[in-house]
């Protein structure tokens, strides 16, 4: 039975909260297990990076494709579905050790990520309007909290547990949150019109596919595998974004994506995830490094886990901030001071990189500014656009965010693998590697916060926000 969305928004948003948390979870839980598959599926380093490719593949295909059938054929339907492919991905990886099989589940659980831009749209559909810019500031964040909070939890399961464990729990949950849904959310009357757009999701597929396979193995295939991709996604899009602009039912509407609203705010949205990313990777790796390259603490797996919670509790508190902040000055003055704080925490982190209590100081900073990147964007995107296309535009927002990512750990991976120091025939990232990565990335934070101010100016709601009692 459904709820009345009016007498119970609290409900509302803590069943979708905990299904974006859940699912943004699962994107990352395998991370810590990397090292020891290659081992455990008798299979290469190459073909284990997969289950981190094929999930921000299907991520990236998913998010626009299930967006826009939720504006079209109902929002709650098809964040069921969402979270159904999530389940179904976890039990696969749950049941076997096969590598084929392991990949598809993780194909399953990316494509489960369009969960956080539906709930979003949910949001805006049924709740009072004086809780909308909190609800969706602490739904938005849940893609940052589950990627803080799912390292340091599966490098605890992986340390102390059969790692198959960790698949079984998110399986749990994952029916958990299939039944809050049937039992709390209801379902959006609010709906576009028109046939689905297959012409335009199959050009939109086909780009992606090309563009992320190339940024994401670009330093491990071959020069002519490379080209031959970032040409047929060049290719691939003019003809797209032709068809697209004389369709009549577009699966992106290429006009309101060009205003200066979304564009810029979608922009800000790729470098606010690459900067995001780079905290993330740098983090997690740094603290292992050994003792002997003179500055590497040799930490355990488990404590380079732990070093990330305290960014992701700051997640968790800030995000009502951030609806505070954009309650009073607008989205696109608090995605500005967002932007602002995370290049100043890679400040903090160019000088505190030899002790775990400064890394920890500078990646909670950076996660402070991302929580509240990441509750400001859907604000800013639901102002510009349509109330019937809310859901297939934060999806694409979350797109540029996976793509953000996606170039991010391949320029990572680039840095720390061609700038090193070796002894007695091992070899590490050198300390400049990890500052050449915090300049990067704050470099981006910076350019976030130029293209913010391109954004037009809005001015605040009149709607009264209760921050807080959300």
């Amino acid at each position: 039975m459904t709820l009345r969305p009016a007498a119970h928004p609290r409900l509302i948003l803590a069943a979708l909260a905990f299904c974006g948390v859940l699912v943004s979870i699962s994107q990352t839980i395998v991370v810590p297990l990397l090292p020891e598959l290659p081992r455990i599926t008798n299979s290469s380093a190459a073909d284990v990076s997969w289950l981190i490719t094929v999930t921000l593949l299907t991520g990236a295909v998913f998010t626009p494709l299930l967006g826009r059938a939720g504006d079209m054929y109902g929002k709650r339907r098809v964040l069921l579905i969402a979270l159904a492919s999530m389940v179904i991905g976890s039990l696969l990886c749950a049941s076997s050790n096969d590598l084929p099989v392991l990949i598809a589940g993780r194909a399953f659980q990316g494509a489960a990520i369009a969960v956080v831009p539906l709930g979003i749209s949910i949001l805006r559909d049924e709740l009072p309007p004086r809780r909308v810019i909190p609800s969706i500031a602490i739904m938005s964040s849940t893609l940052g909290v589950g990627a803080a909070f799912g390292i340091p939890a599966a490098t605890l399961v992986v340390q102390y547990a059969n790692w198959h464990t960790m698949f079984w729990i998110t399986l749990g949950l994952g029916l958990l949150d299939i039944v809050l849904v049937l039992l709390i959310v209801p379902e959006s009357a609010v709906r576009t019109s028109g046939r689905f757009d297959v012409i335009g999701a199959i050009g939109l597929s086909a780009f992606l596919v090309c563009l992320l396979l190339a940024v994401s193995k670009g330093s491990s295939w071959g020069t002519a595998e490379i080209v031959g991709l970032y040409v047929a996604a060049a290719l691939i899009v003019p003809l797209w974004g032709w068809y697209e602009l004389r369709t009549t039912s577009p699966l992106v509407d290429l006009r309101v994506s060009a205003r200066p609203a979304v564009l810029f705010t979608n922009l800000a949205a790729l470098l606010i995830g690459f900067s995001f990313y780079a905290n993330s990777l740098s983090t997690a790796q740094l603290v292992q490094e050994p003792t002997w390259t003179g500055y590497g603490l040799g930490e355990s797996i488990v404590v380079s886990g732990l070093c990330l919670l305290p960014g992701g509790v700051a997640m968790v508190l800030l995000s009502p901030v951030s609806a505070r902040i954009s309650a009073a000055r607008g989205p696109r003055f608090t995605l500005a001071i967002a932007s602002v704080l995370m290049a100043a925490g890679y400040v903090v982190r160019l000088f505190t990189s030899g002790s775990i209590a400064g890394i920890v100081a500078g990646a909670t900073v950076v996660s402070a500014g991302t929580a509240v990147a990441y509750s400001a964007l859907p604000a800013l995107i639901m102002h510009a656009v349509p109330v019937t296309e809310t859901a297939a535009a934060n999806g694409l927002n979350t797109l540029m965010r996976t793509i953000g990512s996606a170039i991010c750990s391949t320029i990572v991976a680039i840095v720390l693998a061609g700038v090193t120091i070796s002894r007695a025939g091992q070899v590490a990232p050198a300390l400049s590697a990890y500052l050449i990565v915090f300049v990067i990335a704050g470099l981006a934070a910076v350019v976030a916060a130029g293209l913010v101010l391109l954004i037009p100016a809005r001015r605040p709601a009149p709607v009264p926000v209760e921050v807080g009692t959300t």
